[in-house]
């Protein structure tokens, strides 16, 4: 376990080494062409839908994994809608999610060798579901391509904050392709992941063991400081303090992320177009996620310091 919190946080989109980066995270929804019309009037450019699926180890066709997605590029890390397309053991794990709240269910961490990530996690006590290798069907410029990652994920109940996964990307360039990367709204980086807890000492725990990471303390709860982006724990009544409107569903609660953008004018001038709701404080625009990517809100700053929760001291 490192004491690493990084003063300077990596510019790169994938790791090295033992670094580890917020990657992305994911709204489970019901209707994908709503919420992909959803994101588009937030000022986004989603990408078109896609069927995820598993290479077959007997060298049969691929296998659907039950899930589908969009996603939205940036520069650094991404954010991404699932939505059910099969019955399979991983759609199911969607339907539950989604039956405690639609919204954030997912969180995704970028490393560099999956396989040693898997052991590390074995080793610290969590149950694992075996290392797969998932892809999905995606067009460039040149033609068909096929966006491959290594995934590593606990067993179902091991982190009941969501899908909390690992991964390692194999194929780069035809996951962030440039024509995706420009967004009306100016968005270029995934920050930060805000998540409210119950029990948030036990929450830290796990976090603690899974990203192999101490915390930090700051004034709304333990913080993990990666080499890019943070996780944020907060009990509920710290995150009613940051986000005052917000309700809770359920608990634990994927509540909240954190989006660079070149310009909060530029952001503004989108939402307004789109007919968004949304709150303009000093440094930061806070958007509740429309009714089509479920429960919770976006944090939209220009610099990651401007964060609402990176105020406080620590």
């Amino acid at each position: 376990m490192t004491e690493k919190g990084t003063a300077t946080e990596v510019d790169r989109r994938l790791p090295v080494g033992d670094e580890i980066f917020l990657d992305h995270v994911a709204h489970f929804v019901v209707d994908a062409e709503s919420a992909s019309r959803a994101l588009a009037r937030a000022g986004f450019a989603p990408t078109p839908i896609s069927v995820q699926v598993n290479p077959d180890p007997a060298g049969g066709p691929p296998r659907p994994t039950g899930t589908g997605n969009i996603t939205c590029m940036l520069d650094r890390g991404y954010l991404e809608v699932l939505f059910r397309t099969a019955d399979t053991p991983l759609a199911r794990e969607f339907d539950a999610a989604a039956k405690r709240y639609r919204g954030l269910h997912l969180a995704a961490f970028a490393v560099s060798d999956a396989g040693a990530t898997h052991a590390r996690l074995a080793q610290s006590g969590f149950r694992m579901q075996p290392l797969v290798t998932m892809q999905r069907p995606v067009e460039t410029e040149a033609g068909t391509d096929t966006a491959a990652f290594s995934v590593v994920r606990v067993a179902p109940g091991e982190m009941p904050e969501g899908r909390i996964q690992a991964l390692t990307h194999l194929t780069e360039h035809a996951v962030w392709q440039p024509r995706w990367l420009r967004h009306p709204n100016s968005a270029r980086e995934l920050i930060d992941v805000v998540i409210a807890e119950a029990d948030v000492d036990g929450a830290s725990a796990r976090f603690r063991r899974f990203l192999g990471r101490n915390p930090q303390a700051d004034e709304f709860g333990p913080a993990f400081r990666l080499d890019r982006g943070r996780v944020q724990l907060a009990a509920a009544a710290s995150l009613a303090r940051l986000f005052p409107t917000l309700a809770i569903p359920d608990l634990p609660f994927m509540a909240a992320y954190g989006i660079a953008v070149a310009s909060r004018e530029q952001l503004a001038a989108c939402l307004r177009a789109g007919e968004m709701a949304f709150d303009q404080q000093s440094d930061y625009v806070i958007v509740p996620f429309p009714e089509e990517l479920g429960v919770g809100c976006w944090v939209f700053v220009e610099t990651a310091a401007a964060l609402p929760w990176r105020h406080s001291p620590g």
